[in-house]
């Protein structure tokens, strides 16, 4: 019985590949790019050369994932700004109403 090696599914030195690239194209063209995978594939060929189209894939997936999650998190920002703000203002109302 011969031994075979399993390639990983995903090879941590592409990984590596992808999220540099990626930062690199945000960082430059952060305007362009949104939240759709699709309109993030046709805004990637516009600006770049990407010969394979599962590099293309990968690449659009992670700028659609990251800039979603900066979505995500500035709306936990701006919806827990509110509730602090209306702490304090409760807080004033009833040194007003103590006083």
């Amino acid at each position: 019985m011969a031994y075979r090696y399993k390639i990983p599914l995903m090879p941590t030195g592409s990984v590596n590949r992808v999220r540099r690239i990626s930062t690199e194209l945000m960082a430059t063209y952060k305007g362009k790019f949104g939240t759709d995978f699709k309109q993030n594939k046709t805004i990637l060929d516009e600006v770049a050369v990407v010969r394979s189209k599962g590099l293309k894939n990968e690449i659009a997936g992670y700028i659609t994932a990251h800039l979603r999650r900066e979505l995500e998190e500035q709306k936990e920002k701006e919806s827990l700004a509110p509730e602090s703000q209306s702490v304090e203002e409760t807080e004033a109302m009833e040194e007003q109403l103590v006083s």
